[in-house]
């Protein structure tokens, strides 16, 4: 947006002016209110909010009643010291997930390369508000959060820093948190000041006094008034009779409104005259009550032709006509028009809800509705629909749309299209908010075993899971499922993907097996009532392979995977991003896991490119991370790689941490990655210093007999070895051993690599018997598992040739030896670090990595 020229010299214009509203020509008075947000912003704090630097601003609120002018003043504020900062930006702020998508939005116009407006919206707000803080690239900056009306819900987006932050809200509570300005009607010389503005060909101090004296110095009152002196040439004295009639009716319906009686009467009067004008625009007026107080985009009027026989038809089907009525709509300035968009203050919103019988606001709801499903894309998989979500989407959970209440169908099937945007973008914070409430009034009206309250279910659960509240939506998607076998029966389509959905939980639980089964089952369920190629298809047989490779079936794994992520590509599948880059990664996993790491390096690093596209996910998309981890693994293992892989790794553990916690299963697999990283290049210690705040962590995370614990106290085992305690690293191993043969059975690859390194820990600790006893044991078994030439099979079979030798079998030693160093060379390459270890004659020391379930 360029701001107006004003006189000042171009270069002092802010570097970044987002969304702030045109500013009001007819701007009044509010000197002593300005002067004190200006002294509030110029001021230093001791202590306030939450990791407050004492050195930053404190924020401030304006806080009033409706129609106060709190949002004008904050326009006005923005405008007059503008030229004070590199960066002004305005945030919508009546509900949640707009707050969240405003500030996402700010994270490309940083220069943060990972931010976009359409997917990781949670990294994308961590980003801003860290740069915000930082005060990098700007550190003069001003977010206005407009509407506030609930600080527990926005306390934790407000950002910290060396910039300013103001807020305008109706609330009181404010004045617990933050430095609050009240806000209350003009003073009279105001009023008389901004009449004399707004009706352009000029108006008698004494006849402005009296119309301020009737409707209570009431600046949005005063609006309409002035609109209406303006527009229609009534005499002054004609319109207070009407007000006074106007005001008399209204007291005698004993109402008591939230707003004043003077109010009331001028908007009557307003709308009257509009009414006279074009009879059209108030039934649009009259509409646009039912949206959100949010901006409305005017295509959705276009989009909404479709919807027939309604109160709007008439005008929202004829382009002409509509232009017209939403031109007297602004004439009269019952609406503001910004570009696209047309915006109703909730309080003329309010206004126009009351004067409407029950019967009248049910109808129009109901039209509100039917337009919004009208205007929403067709599905949520393709990213060049994500934008018209999230114009939408202040509307489907805004209290005044009351959308929830609606079993229309096509309605709600918008709800559930937006619970499915929002979590394939990765707002899994905004799903849960929505999800849960529109689960809560659909259950209430349709019953707990509808098929929406299900599906609903089903997307909680999932976002549940990808915010790693394994247990949470174990329980939520057993239960539902449950319900949909009983009333869907097991081939309805929800009740298949809810058995796919519980499969992932089961593998949260740690019971492989048993996910595996289930996948097994549902596939056949599948056959011959879904094509191959359904994207409901291809989900599950993604988690088929993952099932696959976390039974060591890595082969079965790859083939699978391969097969989806090929069938994904087809123009005539319609397959979402994140399940696209889920099955790129899962290739990527299965190839690095049989010992192709050379292809698993080029798989994962397009993977990786793919997912870093702002077009596609961005960098801070779970998925995202999930694949950058996965590139990291394979590149450690590449000497050459390594210190890049360093790099990245490190920022990819700040970022997970930031987006979603220290104990977040995802986090806690790069940290896993980072602490194998380091002792791979030989910062043992910082290594193991991670392993074991790794290791106190994951219990938040799984159950804690998971086989992921029992993993990840094998790798911590191998770090107390190679730093000298090999005690320490036995006592660890016996423990992740017994675990692992009780979850998985000996016959498993990771139980195989926890042993592995055992034979190494008695081997140390000079019980080369036992050591050779328990390779022995393992090397046939390993064989027969992952083959000859995996690199797991190679390195026991190194580890005993040395064993052998230790315990006089010199020659047996010497020719598995030589046989393992030539399979090294063969399968990794001479330069391989496991070659060149083996070739060195030392012992080969295998790791664990948990891959997402």
């Amino acid at each position: 947006m360029t701001v107006p020229d004003t006189g000042t010299p171009v270069a002092t214009v802010p570097t970044i002016w987002g969304n702030v509203p045109p500013r009001n020509k007819n701007f009044t008075g509010r000197v002593d209110i300005l002067a004190r947000l200006r002294q509030g912003a110029a001021s230093r704090i001791t202590a306030v909010l939450p990791e407050q630097d004492p050195d930053d601003p404190l924020p401030q609120a304006v806080q009033g009643l409706g129609g106060v002018g709190k949002t004008a003043i904050a326009i006005e504020y923005a405008y007059r010291h503008r030229f004070d900062y590199d960066l002004v930006w305005w945030i919508a702020a009546d509900q949640l997930p707009s707050v969240r998508a405003s500030l996402a939005a700010l994270a490309g116009r940083l220069g943060l390369e990972s931010a976009t407006t359409v997917a990781g919206i949670d990294g994308a707000i961590a980003a801003v508000l860290d740069a915000l803080r930082r005060g990098d690239p700007f550190g003069r900056w001003l977010l206005i959060f407009d509407n506030a009306d609930q600080p527990e819900e926005i306390l934790d987006l407000i950002p910290r820093g060396p910039g300013d932050v103001l807020i305008t809200s109706r609330n009181h509570r404010w004045q617990a948190v933050i430095d609050t300005v009240p806000m209350d009607v003009f003073t009279r010389p105001e009023s008389v000041e901004f009449l004399g503005k707004r009706v352009p060909k000029g108006l008698a101090d004494s006849d402005a006094d009296r119309l301020a004296e009737k409707l209570g110095d009431l600046p949005l009152a005063l609006e309409q008034a002035g609109a209406m002196l303006a527009e229609t040439g009534i005499p002054v004295d004609e319109y207070l009779r009407l007000l006074d009639e106007h005001v008399s009716g209204i007291m005698s319906e004993g109402k008591s409104p939230d707003y004043p009686y003077s109010m009331t009467a001028a908007w009557k009067l307003s709308v009257d005259a509009l009414q006279q004008q074009l009879p059209q625009a108030r039934e649009l007026l009259r509409c646009c009550a039912f949206f959100g107080p949010d901006p409305i985009p005017r295509d959705v009027f276009r989009l909404g032709v479709k919807v027939a026989d309604t109160h709007v038809s008439e005008v929202i089907s004829d382009p002409i006509l509509l232009a017209r009525a939403i031109r007297e709509l602004g004439r009269f300035a019952l609406v503001t028009l910004d570009g696209r968009s047309i915006s109703v203050h909730r309080l003329v919103q309010a206004l126009l809800r009351d004067e409407l019988s029950e019967t009248e606001r049910a109808g129009y709801r109901h039209e509100v509705h039917l337009i919004l499903a009208a205007a929403a894309p067709p599905n949520t998989t393709d990213q060049k629909f994500w934008s018209r979500y999230a114009e939408l989407l202040p509307h489907v959970g805004s209290d005044s749309t009351e959308l929830a209440r609606s079993s229309e169908p096509s309605v709600r099937q918008l709800a559930l299209n937006m619970m499915r945007y929002l979590y394939q973008s990765g707002d899994y914070t905004s799903c849960l908010d929505l999800t849960e409430r529109f689960i809560a009034q659909w259950s209430k009206d349709s019953g707990p075993d509808s098929k929406d309250v299900l599906d609903a279910q089903r997307h909680l659960g999932n976002a549940l899971r990808l915010l790693g509240r394994y247990p949470e939506s174990y329980r939520l998607t057993e239960d539902t499922l449950a319900r949909a076998r009983a009333v869907l029966g097991e081939q309805d389509e929800l009740t298949v993907a809810l058995r796919n959905s519980f499969g992932a939980d089961m593998r949260a639980r740690g019971d492989f097996v048993e996910a595996r089964r289930l996948d097994e089952e549902t596939r056949e369920l599948l056959e011959g009532t879904l094509d191959p190629d359904h994207p409901r298809t291809l989900r599950l047989m993604a988690s088929l392979a993952l099932d696959h490779g976390l039974n060591s079936g890595y082969v079965r794994a790859k083939d699978l995977y391969l097969d989806v992520y090929q069938s994904m590509l087809k123009p005539s599948v319609d397959a979402a991003p994140g399940d696209v880059l889920g099955a790129w990664t899962g290739l990527a996993w299965a190839l690095h896991l049989i010992g192709e790491h050379r292809a698993a390096l080029d798989v994962s690093k397009e993977a990786l490119d793919y997912g870093q596209d702002p077009a596609r996910l961005g960098p801070e998309h779970i998925y995202t991370l999930r694949i950058m981890n996965r590139y990291t693994i394979v590149s450690r293992r590449m000497p050459d790689q390594r210190m890049e892989a360093l790099e990245l790794v490190r920022n990819s553990y700040d970022l997970s941490t930031r987006l979603f916690g220290p104990n977040h299963p995802d986090t806690l697999a790069i940290v896993t990655n980072l602490a194998n990283l380091l002792r791979t290049i030989g910062e043992t210690q910082e290594a193991l210093e991670l392993a074991e705040e790794a290791i106190a962590r994951y219990p938040k995370a799984y159950p804690t007999d998971h086989p992921y614990i029992y993993g990840c106290i094998g790798n911590l085992a191998l770090l107390k070895r190679v730093t000298g305690d090999a005690a320490g690293a036995r006592e660890l191993n016996e423990q992740a051993l017994a675990g692992l043969d009780r979850r998985l059975g000996r016959d498993h690859h990771y139980t195989l690599t926890v042993a592995t390194n055992l034979a190494s820990d008695l081997a140390m600790l000079e019980q080369r018997a036992e050591a050779r006893a328990l390779g022995e044991d393992l090397l046939p078994r390993l064989r027969r598992l992952l083959g000859l030439d995996h690199p797991s099979t190679l390195a026991c079979a190194m580890n005993l040739s040395l064993d052998l030798a230790a315990t006089g079998d010199q020659e047996l030693g010497d020719e598995l030896a030589a046989d393992t160093r030539q399979r090294y060379e063969d399968t990794l390459g001479a330069t391989h670090p496991d070659t060149v270890v083996a070739i060195g004659g030392g012992r080969v020391d295998p790791d664990f990595d948990p891959p997402p379930i």
